[in-house]
């Protein structure tokens, strides 16, 4: 193929694979938590480990992108491989009701979709230009986000008064996953660059040779996990109660816990994703980063101080605007920062960073909400995003990174192949 051919193809599939992607998002983000608060009553640790199953992919994405070095695997069928595991668990969640089964299953499943998040950066670096890279990723994040969107609606409909539906949703999950398996086998790729080394988290040498790379590292640490402590936190807010959340006295039904958590922040997403997407293409990354953490500060500062279903709203909707951003901007701005056959590298790096927090913060979250409130918790946060957020305010004069300059000659070679 030509690049220009790549490009078309990669782009057909991944409009597709969106589809998927968007009913795993809400699987992900609403579902699987709103079913063990309502379903299983589950404890804090179950939740957690719910809340956090795709964390763990993310800590051992260095080991996955090392190993599919190791073997020469196209990295598109590696990410179909770990898509049919990622089905497998649903199906399994859904034949076999059980909280053991449905906590592993949670944590598999998100596990294996959240793992191949490196290896689909590399076939975006591969296979899209780096001048329309932000807004390809940005069109196809548009059809992920409107299908977010539409099965948050359908499933929190489905779930209201009957939870015991839940079953017919895991299926849906798991044909969802098969989809994407589907998907990602066609997608035009190749096998990653030999790095000659042989330990498995040998790419965390670029911590230490990187020093914007480590800096930016640090400051997501401390935005990260306040997000990540704090966005499991919107589902327990709402569908406990005894937090008192509640419309004329009664408790939330499982449509509008839905419609606050998915449907509002993924229309507000779905709306924002273009511009965002220009915006990671044509102005500095650090500055982006920093528009994106003041939305941040104030979603959680509405959503769970102000006491009041306006304060929700407001709050949702701010998530959603700063999610579209934070899409693109945490997807693709390795390709900025790495040479272009580290790519895959240095996402694994930072996922697994990503990872390190995502499991500790839902932790966190629910071990520290038994005795601190939302409310208290929401202030903590806000506190942590201002911490990274001063990480980041002297990286702003750097521009390009220089790595950035080696990202046009790629297409050439490419082309040549």
């Amino acid at each position: 193929m030509t690049a220009e051919e790549r490009t078309a193809v990669t782009y057909r599939l991944e409009r597709w694979r969106a589809i998927s992607a968007g009913i795993n998002e809400a699987a992900a983000v609403l579902f699987l938590l709103l079913i063990a608060v309502r379903w299983y009553g589950a404890g804090p640790l179950a939740k957690a480990l719910v809340a956090g199953g795709g964390s763990l992919g993310l800590l051992l994405s260095p080991w996955l992108v090392s190993q599919v070095e190791a073997r020469g695997v196209p990295v598109a069928r590696a990410a179909a491989h770990l898509a049919a595991a990622g089905a497998a668990s649903f199906l399994a969640m859904a034949l076999i009701p059980t909280l053991p089964v449905f906590v592993v299953g949670s944590v598999l499943a998100m596990a294996a979709s959240s793992a191949a998040i490196p290896l689909l950066t590399q076939i975006y670096q591969d296979n899209y230009p780096s001048r329309e890279r932000g807004r390809r990723f940005a069109r196809t994040m548009m059809i992920r986000i409107a299908t977010a969107a539409a099965v948050s609606e359908l499933g929190g409909r489905l779930l209201s008064n009957h939870i015991g539906r839940f079953r017919w949703l895991l299926l849906a999950f798991a044909v969802s996953g098969a989809a994407a398996c589907y998907c990602l086998r066609r997608c035009p790729s190749k096998p990653l660059a030999a790095s000659g080394g042989t330990h498995p988290f040998r790419a965390l040498r670029f911590v230490k040779q990187d020093r914007v790379f480590r800096q930016t590292l640090i400051a997501w640490m401390f935005i990260g996990f306040a997000m990540l402590m704090m966005s499991p936190l919107r589902v327990e807010y709402l569908a406990n109660t005894k937090y008192g959340v509640n419309v004329n006295g009664q408790a939330l039904t499982a449509a509008t816990i839905a419609l606050l958590t998915g449907v509002i922040p993924n229309l507000a997403r779905l709306g924002l994703n273009p511009a965002w997407g220009w915006l990671f293409d044509h102005i500095n990354f650090f500055k982006l980063r920093l528009m994106l953490n003041l939305g941040f500060a104030l979603g959680i500062l509405s959503f769970f101080t102000t006491g009041s279903m306006t304060g929700l709203v407001i709050g949702s909707l701010l998530f959603g605007v700063s999610n579209a951003g934070a899409d693109v901007a945490w997807g693709l701005w390795v390709t900025k920062f790495a040479p272009p056959e580290r790519v895959a590298d240095y996402m694994s790096v930072h996922t697994f960073f990503t990872g390190v927090r995502g499991v500790i913060a839902p932790l966190t979250a629910f071990f520290t909400v038994a005795s601190l409130s939302p409310h208290a918790l929401g202030w903590i946060s806000i506190g942590l995003i201002l911490i990274g957020s001063g990480f980041l305010l002297p990286e702003i004069r750097v521009g390009k990174h220089p790595s950035a300059e080696a990202a046009a000659p790629v297409e050439s070679s490419l082309t040549r192949e």
